[in-house]
């Protein structure tokens, strides 16, 4: 009985100490907008807002372009403005066409993008995750070297070690194959250096000692206590591996020969290349545009379905209980 009357009047208190918590920011805000700004302050606001709009219409004028292109027929794309409709619209021609073309190659190639991507951007994560929570959480010989390796790795662009990668895995026989395309992408320095940073803010050290005081064994204490708050930091280098992986070229192009197993990056300009090569089938730029339109759907839908989670999990420790 004792224990539920705590419990309930720890819940009101917790209201009221939301309430006022909410008062005050009210407060803050209500003073703040009561602030009057300088002249010069105003004119740099106004500069400011209309650089980010202009940030914003260059990244969304592309786009936008993209989406009324894939409407249009071939000729369509020469004759009409490019920000708008054509007289016909042939999105769903277009679309039916891009996945029948070449007896639907294209399908082959968003399956081998969507398999290169969720294998490497997954399994590079994880292993950017296992790393990174035992260099942040423990101390043993040469942390400090590994720690310095990775940022000397950082500042090596990928397409560097490509042409290394694609000898050595012709001596081992694995050029050609998918896993020359997947193996490469496992190792991710960037993805290890977040985690790193992430896990030494966000997991306290006496967490961890106090779990395993209660008997709680290494697995467990990584599953149990440390995953959850390493949540938004596996979510974030998540989100850049997938995007990396997906919009990677280099690296298939030198490893492939078999247009069965391209990705949508290596296929899609090879359809580019053919239709600027009047000795072979000229693939027609609105297929190509609609596979490019295609092409990004996959990452805005991965970006939706996960934004939740790292949003929640960034905010998870904003307030103290």
């Amino acid at each position: 009985m004792t224990a539920s009357i705590q419990t309930v009047i720890r819940k009101r208190q917790d209201k009221r100490n939301l309430k006022l918590a909410l008062e005050d920011h009210r407060t803050r805000v209500a003073k703040a907008q009561k602030i009057q700004l300088t002249t010069m302050q105003k004119i740099m606001n106004v500069i400011v807002h209309v650089l980010m709009a202009l940030m914003v219409l260059y990244c969304l004028i592309p786009l936008i372009w993209l989406l009324f292109s894939s409407t249009k027929m071939n000729e369509g794309l020469f004759s009409s403005f490019g920000l708008w409709f054509a007289s016909q619209n042939a999105f769903l021609q277009n679309l039916h066409d891009t996945f029948t073309f070449q007896d639907g190659i294209y399908v082959k190639w968003l399956w081998n993008t969507i398999l290169y991507a969720v294998a490497a951007g997954l399994g590079s994560t994880i292993f950017a995750t296992f790393a990174g929570y035992a260099v942040a959480t423990m101390r043993f010989p040469g942390r400090k070297l590994l720690l310095t390796v990775t940022l000397a790795f950082m500042s090596i662009p990928s397409s560097i070690i490509t042409v290394p990668l694609y000898l050595m895995y012709s001596n081992i026989g694995l050029v050609g194959s998918m896993w020359s395309v997947i193996i490469p992408q496992l190792s991710n320095a960037f993805g290890l250096y977040l985690m790193i940073i992430f896990a030494q803010t966000s997991i306290p050290v006496s967490l961890l000692e106090a779990a395993k005081l209660d008997g709680a064994n290494s697995w467990q204490v990584f599953w149990k206590v440390a995953f959850p708050l390493l949540s938004p930091g596996f979510v974030t280098v998540l989100l850049f591996a997938l995007v990396g992986a997906w919009n990677n070229y280099f690296l298939p192009l030198i490893m492939l020969s078999d247009a069965n197993k391209f990705p949508l990056t290596v296929g899609l300009n090879v359809w580019l290349r053919l239709g600027q090569d009047s000795m072979y089938y000229a693939t027609p730029n609105n297929l190509i545009l609609m596979g490019s339109l295609i092409a990004i759907i996959p990452l805005i839908i991965a970006f939706l379905s996960l934004q939740k989670y790292w949003q929640n999990g960034l905010s998870a420790g904003a307030v103290k209980q």
